[in-house]
């Protein structure tokens, strides 16, 4: 088992938090996931362009919120042990397997990974599933058939309760995972930037980024402000 090493609080006074919003979800053929791009440090924010999806093995991804120095090692940890495992084994290894190395990390480390909640998704071709596995603080891995998690999570549970179905489409599913996302954003203020979305299924993996006017669905505050501000630039242009 892996034992991480981690600096004292007082050597890193502001550590760099990805407050976030990151979806996860089951659909009839394979997985959709999904992740805000804003990363802060305390009330700054770092990077507004961030990629919290993070490949783990060639059909399984790590979405990260919390800490990112922790979650970032916690994948790099990870990686390594999946390509020990495929190495020996000589065949691809299967997501629940590597829920369970996250997991394990987690759990044997949980009085030093204080602030990471991760989200383990994947596609086996194998058995034809998706897998979607929620892995909190402290190491419980649990099977869901869809995960939210992060600062933006505790806005949407009704959004996400109201709207998930057992057996969406492909379509169906990535809706309802950048509509979840952008509703977080609208209103965590930790939530933000642009929203990507990674689909696993049989025919590959395939990522889209959600950017722009057009393609983040805006509510609320939000909304009404986005439309004066288009309303007076589109002014100006004539």
């Amino acid at each position: 088992s892996a034992t991480l090493t981690k600096s004292s609080s007082s050597e890193m006074p502001h550590a760099v938090s990805t407050g976030t919003t990151i979806v996860a979800v089951e659909y009839a053929g394979g997985v959709v996931i999904g992740a805000d791009s804003r990363v802060s440090t305390g009330t700054y924010i770092s990077n507004r362009a961030s990629d919290k999806i993070t490949p783990l093995s060639d059909n399984a991804f790590l979405l990260r919120s919390g800490s990112a120095a922790d979650t970032q090692l916690v994948s790099d940890y990870v990686r390594h042990m999946v390509h020990q495992h495929e190495s020996q084994l000589q065949r691809p290894i299967d997501v629940p397997t590597v829920a369970n190395l996250v997991m394990q990390i987690g759990y044997n480390n949980k009085n030093a990974l204080s602030a990471a909640a991760m989200l383990v998704a994947g596609y086996d071709a194998a058995t034809r599933q998706g897998h979607v596995y929620a892995v909190p603080i402290g190491g419980t891995m649990v099977r869901q058939k869809y995960a939210i998690d992060g600062s933006g999570s505790i806005f949407i549970y009704g959004y996400c309760d109201s709207e998930y179905k057992d057996d969406m489409t492909r379509e169906e599913a990535e809706s309802f995972v950048a509509e979840a996302i952008a509703l977080a954003m609208s209103t965590d203020g930790s939530s933000g930037g642009v929203v990507r979305l990674v689909t696993v299924n049989e025919d590959g993996i395939f990522r889209r980024l959600h950017a722009g006017d057009k393609s983040v669905p805006r509510f609320g505050e939000e909304k009404d402000v986005h439309k004066d501000l288009t309303d007076k630039a589109n002014a100006m242009q004539t």
